[in-house]
């Protein structure tokens, strides 16, 4: 009995540590940004001495947080619907016809799992498509970067359809496009939120594909808005956090909206009947 209660104990103490380990740094974001430019620059865990809200004012206006909040929206909005549709469709038809090319084609794309992407590579095929500096060139990265995670999160959970609804939707004379998006497509819909949620936060945060495909500060998303605040000699720690404040908002939103489709989704098609 001392055993059992023993190891709850540290259980929950190893439980505590861990969520401190994340809360603290949250805190820290948060109340630095109503702090004045010095007390920011301490990064410590006190109130503020005189609460600074016209901070949040200061970042909107000085670091253009308003535009690069849409072209973070246009970015990962438009990439993701992109990407999740055509992995959702791809994986429907390699999982369906499992032939020795398609498994071969599964297992290729799978390997873009394990690989980084090559920068250095991708600046100079994007100047040869005359595609750098441009917004179609960012959302064509960002939808080519989660083809792997969405082909193998929905091929998963494709296995796990009954065929029989595919003979139904034909015997009813819809043809493989309507069958997909009006019989297949409601039944994945917990695999596709997910990986629509998991890739939109992706894109998103992500800072270093805009820094090496995009040199005008007109295309920088917000992520990079933040660079507006560091200086060779100073940095506006309290703007900086401020920023960072603003930059997780939509993140927050987009994920409780859709966060009781995530544990479904993930799990979908690892245990097979």
């Amino acid at each position: 009995m001392k055993k059992k209660v023993i190891s709850s104990v540290i259980k929950q103490i190893v439980c505590i540590i861990l969520a401190l380990c994340v809360l603290v740094p949250c805190y820290m974001v948060v109340i630095n940004s109503f702090k004045s430019r010095s007390e920011a620059a301490r990064m410590n865990l006190s109130f503020p001495k005189v609460w600074e809200f016209s901070t949040y004012l200061d970042v909107i206006q000085k670091g253009n947080l308003i535009r690069g909040l849409l072209n973070s929206l246009l970015y990962a909005g438009v990439a993701t619907i992109i990407g999740v549709t055509c992995c959702a469709m791809a994986a429907f038809v390699l999982s369906r016809n499992r032939t020795k090319l398609n498994n071969f084609i599964y297992y290729f794309i799978i390997c873009g799992l394990f690989f980084p992407v090559n920068y250095v590579t991708l600046v100079r095929v994007f100047q040869w498509f005359h595609l750098t500096n441009t917004r179609l060139g960012i959302i064509v990265v960002y939808s080519a970067m989660m083809i792997p995670f969405c082909i193998f999160t929905i091929y998963s959970f494709v296995e796990t359809v009954p065929k029989s609804m595919d003979e139904a939707a034909i015997l009813d004379g819809a043809n493989p496009v309507k069958m997909f998006f009006m019989v297949i497509a409601p039944m994945m819909k917990p695999t596709l939120v997910t990986c629509f949620i998991l890739e939109f936060m992706g894109s998103w945060n992500d800072f270093m594909t805009p820094l090496y495909l995009s040199t005008k500060s007109e295309l920088f998303p917000v992520t990079m808005s933040v660079y507006q605040f560091f200086g060779r000699n100073t940095s506006y720690w309290n703007m900086i956090f401020a920023d960072i404040v603003l930059t997780v908002i939509p993140v927050l939103i987009i994920y409780a909206a859709g966060q009781k489709y995530l544990v479904s989704g993930t799990t979908s098609g690892a245990v097979k009947e």
